[in-house]
Order: C-alpha cells, then structure tokens, then sequence
C-alpha cells in the first residue's frame, strides 16, 4: 500500500457487495480512500478485495436492522454511503425495514459518529404518492436521511445497467428460456438507463466534495427509449428474435397476484414494478433546469447502453458469445 493509501480517509459503504456499491468501492478506492465495505456476509465479499491495494478494502459485518452494527461501521469514517437496495421484500427485509428505517440508522450513526458527507442511494420515481410501496418506501427513506443528516446528497438513478444488472439480464434470460415476452402497458413507458460506473463516479465525485448539501441529483444516461425499444436492443444484443405478449396494465396486474406465491426469480415482473412501469422513468425538467444531474455532480460524458451492454449480452446467444469466432 502506498504512503497516499496508508495515510487516505475512510469511506464507509452500505451494501458495498452488491451490484451498485462494489462499484462505489472500486471508484472509492481508485481516489485513494480507504474503503470499509459494510455487509450482511463479508464472507462472501472477497470479490472486493482486488479492486484496491492490500488492506485498502475491508469487509466488516453490518445490517441496517441492527444500529449496533451500523455504529460500529461508520466509526471514524469522513464519508458513509448507503447503497443498500432492493426491489422486493422478503421476510424481514421488506420495504419499510431497509428503505426507512435502514436509511434512516445510516444517517443518524454517520451524523453521531462526525461523518464529513452522507450520500444516499434512492431512485428516480421516489414519490410518497406513489401507489407503489417501492417508490413510496423510497421517498420515506430520503426523507428520514433528511432528517437525520441534513447535509446528505441523494442520488436518484433511472435504470441501472452493468454487467450485473437486473434488467437487460433479466430479459435476455426470458428470451432464452420463453417464445413471449411480456409488453407490459404496451411498452411505452419511458426510461433513461445510466450506466453503474457513472453512477458510482458520481459518489466518489460527492464523497471528494462535488454536489450541493442537501439535494436531490436525478442520474440518467444520455439516452431515453421506450420499454419497447429497450427489448428490442435486448433481443437483438443477445441474438434473439421473440414475439411479444400485449398485456394492459390491469391484466398484467392480475397476473402478478396470480403468480405472486412463486419466488421472485420465477416471476416476470411484481405488482409493484408493473406499478413502477405506469410512470415514465426519466431525468425531471427541474432537475435538468438546476443542474441537479449526473452532470452537475462532474459526469459530463456518460456511457450510452449500446456501448456496454451487448458485451455482456453476448453468453446469452443461441450458440454462445465465442460463436463469432468458430467461423
């Protein structure tokens, strides 16, 4: 480790194994910082460990429902991120216990515990009028950081794609596996997909000092397309020619509590993402007007999906992602 490294602020990140935070980390770590990835299994965080020089990166054992844990982690960090998400409860990790209360532990032990910033990871959507208790949950939980710790910044990304992710992934697997896909409200649904680096690039910007305390920045890509038009680049990126499936919002709906006792990776869509999927996803006007954006925070050029996306696509074509080189 460097003298720079030795001698680097902490960063405490929330969720820092999964999809969004372990790019925070490594963005975290290239800025030098040293890089306490707080999670439910550190166990099984080792994936972490390469992304920074030796004992820059360390996974300590936290869970939002336990403020004991949480304290313990953000001590003597300058920053603390949370980036803990998910996209439907199960259990005891339902909307309420980690958007709420979870966000909310986060921020009142960062603020105890002297922290410089907070930045917290929401979503575009977040409404306390939304009939989706995703999105209601989400609001609540900005507002509670708020509450808390005044001076967070709150980021709000569209769809977020990477190798990881659980959209273009989850649709080209459904277009291996299924003849039909589902064309939920007749895929008009706007989106503004923006790429997990960018957003992560953007949280080390804030943790560096980027950002106006206290606001909430909306993070989209350069792109806007339709539900529709994201499938067909999805179809086409991993080789696949289906036919799709018109489902009006309220048979969709009907067809989400039919299928609602099967587990969720069996399932094509929720209730609450269908609910999701009745307002556009999409940078505000306000938000572009007040330069509260991916660009106001220092991410002037983000990627566009077509330029990283069909690298990953590629393991789900008929005959592989080498097929091309077979001859």
């Amino acid at each position: 480790m460097s003298a720079d490294q030795q001698q680097g602020e902490l960063a405490t990140v929330f969720g820092g194994s999964g999809f969004v935070g372990r790019y925070v980390v490594r963005a975290l770590a290239a800025r030098g910082w040293r890089v306490r990835a707080a999670v439910r299994r550190p166990d099984l965080a080792g994936h972490l460990q390469p992304m920074g020089a030796v004992g820059q990166i360390h996974a300590v054992q936290a869970n939002l429902r336990y403020p004991a844990s949480v304290r313990a982690a953000v001590e003597g960090a300058a920053v603390v991120v949370n980036a803990v998400g998910i996209l439907t409860g199960r259990g005891r990790q339902t909307f309420d216990a980690v958007h709420v209360a979870g966000a909310r532990a986060a921020a009142k032990a960062a603020r105890e515990a002297g922290a410089r910033r907070f930045v917290h990871i929401s979503a575009i959507g977040a409404s306390a009028k939304s009939a989706a208790r995703y999105a209601r949950s989400k609001a609540e939980g900005e507002a509670a950081v708020l509450a808390e710790f005044p001076g967070a910044v709150i980021l709000r990304p569209s769809i977020v794609f990477g190798p990881e992710d659980e959209f273009f992934n989850r649709f080209a697997a459904m277009a291996r596996m299924s003849p039909l896909l589902p064309l939920i409200g007749g895929g008009r649904t706007r989106f503004q997909p923006v790429f997990v680096g960018d957003v992560a690039t953007a949280v080390a910007n804030v943790a560096d000092g980027a950002g106006a305390a206290g606001k909430v920045y909306e993070l989209g890509g350069p792109e806007i397309a339709t539900f529709k038009e994201l499938l067909d680049r999805t179809q086409a990126w991993s080789g696949r020619e289906r036919a799709y499936l018109r489902l009006p919002f309220v048979i969709a709906k009907l067809q989400a509590l039919v299928t609602a006792p099967l587990p969720n990776a069996l399932r094509p869509v929720t209730l609450d993402q269908i609910r999701m999927l009745e307002r556009d996803n999409v940078v505000s006007a306000e938000a572009a007007a007040e330069h509260r954006t991916l660009a106001g925070l220092g991410v002037g050029q983000p990627h566009a999906a077509g330029a990283i996306v069909p690298a990953y696509l590629g393991r789900f074509r008929p005959r592989g992602q080498f097929a091309g080189y077979r001859g």
